[in-house]
């Protein structure tokens, strides 16, 4: 099975603050999708302990080895929005 981006809301350029779609004026969430989904030109790939929300916390799964540039497979996006 291979791995995609989803085509949803959250991926969308027409999603807006507060989860509303501007193309069809109602809130939506990342569930949905339309024939007018329009993917985001960019999407961020800084993925890494420093831009992980639980860098630095007593939740971090690797506390001993976590550093700037080191990723693990417990890694969570500090920011996690569309």
């Amino acid at each position: 099975m291979s791995i995609r981006l989803a085509n949803n809301c959250s991926n969308c350029e027409n999603l807006m603050e507060g989860s509303v779609c501007k193309v069809h004026g109602v809130k939506v969430s990342n569930s949905y999708t339309c024939d007018s989904f329009d993917m985001k030109a960019a999407l961020k790939d800084d993925r890494n302990c420093v831009t992980c929300v639980r860098y630095e916390t007593s939740d971090c799964a690797n506390p001993q080895k976590a550093a700037p540039g080191m990723l693990c497979s417990h890694w969570a996006p500090q920011n996690a929005s569309a």
